[in-house]
């Protein structure tokens, strides 16, 4: 089973809600799932939260629901008795973060300082919140504080938006961001669910990045193969250039040198993060072929195919 930090990492986003009306919790769930997001961080600002996180809980059981803005022992109690899966704190508190530690509760606190995050390591705990993030440095910060604190990862809130929050994510030190920018508090209490749920799709497939990166042709033989790279040159101008098991005409078409995968071929498209994607897949019960599976050096997944084919192509995801 995935741990809540796994979870989290593969939506790599975190909608942080404020709620005044619990009964707004559940289209509100729902309009973020329907959007592409099973992960809802519900703050403690108000006096709906912990009945929202337990409306949430019962009725969207797909959702990971969190309480966040959590800042006494008591909060915690009443919201994992409402159902929230883990805890995130603004700021690093050893109480609440100590408690949650002895009761194997997931937290996230608020560590933007190296003594806050050297108290947080004390304790084990090297998932972190950076709050305000863009106030306090954003991600050069954040890569100045990692450079020493090697093991720890964080999860920016507090100015990051469906703008900046690639640059966030494309560090591997980043664990996930939090945001409101989907979930803004005139769109929940305007009751507008259909704009949550746009912003929530377009929000995703910002992250996820989705980009054609090639076409590759399944050939009998390497003649085969050079004679249609040649032929895709001179229509678009291109460069040939060789490799060992194919043949390309610039970067848009890849000629196999055999029939590889696929009917016909292959259709190469690039994300932004293979894990993110294959978890937004596999979410939509999409499966792959495992045997496809390509690791780099240190163990990071670079290329996966889909089981399905379209047109004749197999579908293969890679990093950019």
């Amino acid at each position: 089973m995935k741990s809540i930090s796994q979870r989290i990492y593969e939506y790599g986003i975190v909608p942080v809600v404020k709620l005044e009306d619990a009964g707004l919790a559940v289209p509100l769930a729902n309009a973020l799932m329907a959007g592409g997001l099973k992960c809802i961080e519900v703050t403690f600002r108000t006096d709906a939260a912990e009945q929202a996180i337990r409306n949430i809980s019962q009725e969207c059981k797909d959702m990971l629901v969190g309480a966040g803005t959590v800042l006494t022992v008591g909060q915690i109690e009443r919201a994992v008795a409402a159902g929230a899966r883990f805890i995130v704190t603004p700021g690093f508190n050893p109480t609440t973060a100590g408690y949650c530690v002895e009761h194997g509760i997931p937290v996230f606190p608020g560590c933007s300082d190296p003594a806050s995050i050297e108290a947080a390591l004390e304790l084990g705990i090297s998932d972190l919140k950076f709050f305000p993030a863009e106030p306090s440095g954003g991600l050069p910060m954040i890569r100045s504080l990692c450079a020493p604190y090697t093991k720890v990862r964080f999860m920016p809130t507090g100015g990051v938006n469906d703008r900046n929050m690639n640059e966030y994510l494309s560090y591997d030190k980043i664990l996930a961001c939090g945001g409101t920018w989907m979930v803004k508090e005139d769109l929940i209490r305007e009751r507008r669910f259909d704009e949550i749920e746009r912003l929530t799709r377009n929000t995703v497939m910002n992250m996820l990045g989705f980009e054609l990166r090639h076409v590759g042709i399944n050939c009998t033989d390497e003649g085969q193969a050079f004679q249609r790279a040649r032929r895709a040159a001179d229509l678009f101008g291109l460069e040939v250039k060789a490799g060992n098991s194919s043949v390309f005409a610039g970067k848009a078409f890849e000629m196999m040198k055999s029939e590889t995968c696929g009917e016909k071929g292959h259709i190469c498209m690039a994300v932004n993060n293979l894990d993110r994607a294959c978890a937004y897949f596999s979410e939509r019960g999409v499966r792959f072929v495992e045997s496809s599976r390509k690791y780099s050096d240190e163990g990071k997944l670079k290329v996966v195919n889909l089981e399905e084919q379209l047109g004749g192509f197999v579908l293969q995801l890679v990093n950019k």
